[in-house]
């Protein structure tokens, strides 16, 4: 940890991103609180959710390509610039009553093409600051910060619905975003720039699914990720629903629930980074994902709040362990000209999740969202299964 945090870069990318996922959590919470609230529908919650993840679909590997060409430090203040005028105006919004559904469903796409841009831009960025021998324990101790936002943000959310109303939550929003752009302003690092020659963008995004299909690490790694964010992560949007509709929790203990996945995904950070060695990231990247489904099916039949909040910080360990783990797979087996666009095409691949909140949000309008959360459980199960042939490589 004193070598990570020797190198100034590594400090404020971490800072920025620690930020970035304690919004993105607080957000998850207000956005999914307030939307049920007005609407009584668990389908528009996940379309919420859905919205969030859609960008990193349609634009990941075009935003992998196009950071070969650009600084990616500019690429970070763009974004952090536009989620700061989206959240004030939804403050404005909240303050003057006029706060709508489809207000949030707009936000949520602005705020997907952040975490597109985080997820391909940012990550890369904090690895090629501390270079190879210190990745995997950047990624780790990044992860294990990210996951204690994620753990603070729903917790802060609960308290400022309940005592001030979802204006404060977008209000510390604002803050909080400052200071990331304080951060991200000051990094020194630039990175190498593909020259204009370097190929076209179509050509440089192919070339990267086309390394895909020729690497069974790379091509393993994508199909973990897929399954995981078709059946696994849109589960996520459900906690706020069952919480209220089935264990009857106001907005604080609302937020205390959620909380506990990044509870459990912080502590599973801390061990992961301290004691895991490379050899096992492939087996904790499938492990993760198989417990994963399990605690969510677990979830699904919690009739009390201290088991769905056991079952919830389950999930906080299997997603750390496996997000991780993907993370580092990832960076080790690509050439190092080709990171870039591969983690395009990665957040291409978890942006396949709307599928997953579509089909998630409809079945729980259809049988309720405690069976709905554990059918779709039970399919991720069974996708793994059927899959074993492509991520077996990753156990060997």
């Amino acid at each position: 940890m004193r070598q990570l945090f020797a190198i100034a870069d590594f400090r404020r990318l971490w800072l920025a991103g620690a930020i970035g996922s304690a919004v993105r959590w607080l957000d998850t919470l207000a956005f999914s609180v307030v939307a049920y609230q007005q609407s009584g529908s668990a389908f528009v919650v996940a379309m919420l959710s859905m919205l969030r993840l859609l960008p990193m679909g349609l634009l990941g590997a075009l935003i992998g390509a196009y950071a070969e060409r650009v600084q990616r430090r500019g690429i970070l203040l763009a974004m952090l610039l536009a989620m700061l005028a989206t959240t004030m105006a939804l403050a404005g919004l909240a303050l003057g009553g006029r706060l709508a559904v489809w207000h949030l469903a707009v936000a949520s796409f602005l705020n997907g093409i952040s975490w597109a841009c985080d997820s391909t831009v940012r990550r890369l960025l904090l690895s090629e600051v501390v270079g190879g021998g210190l990745v995997g324990a950047a990624v780790a101790f990044d992860s294990a910060s990210g996951n204690a936002s994620r753990m603070l943000g729903p917790t802060l959310g609960g308290v400022l619905l309940t005592t001030i109303g979802v204006e404060g939550a977008f209000g510390l929003d604002i803050a909080l975003y400052l200071v990331a752009l304080w951060a991200t302003w000051g990094i020194a690092f630039r990175n190498p720039v593909l020259p204009r020659g370097g190929g076209g963008m179509l050509a440089r995004m192919l070339a990267g699914f086309a390394l895909v299909r020729r690497e069974r690490v790379l091509s393993a790694i994508l199909c973990v990720t897929m399954v995981f964010n078709l059946w696994g992560w849109p589960s996520t949007s459900m906690v706020p629903v069952l919480a209220q509709g089935r264990l009857g929790l106001g907005s604080e203990a609302t937020g205390l629930l959620a909380s506990m996945d990044g509870l459990g995904a912080l502590l599973a950070s801390l061990v992961i980074g301290a004691l895991v060695r490379p050899g096992w990231h492939g087996r904790l990247h499938v492990g993760g994902t198989l417990l994963y489904f399990v605690m969510q099916i677990g979830l699904a039949a919690a009739g009390e709040a201290v088991l769905a909040g056991g079952a919830v910080l389950m999930t906080g360990v299997a997603a750390a362990a496996f997000g991780i783990t993907q993370t580092t797979l990832i960076y080790q087996a690509t050439p190092p000209d080709m990171r870039s666009r591969m983690f395009g095409v990665l957040s291409a691949c978890i942006g396949l999740g709307p599928l997953g909140f579509v089909h998630l949000g409809l079945l729980a309008d259809w049988i309720g969202a405690p069976w709905a959360t554990a059918v779709v459980g039970v399919e991720g199960l069974v996708a793994m299964g059927v899959t074993w042939r492509v991520w077996r490589v990753l156990l060997l």
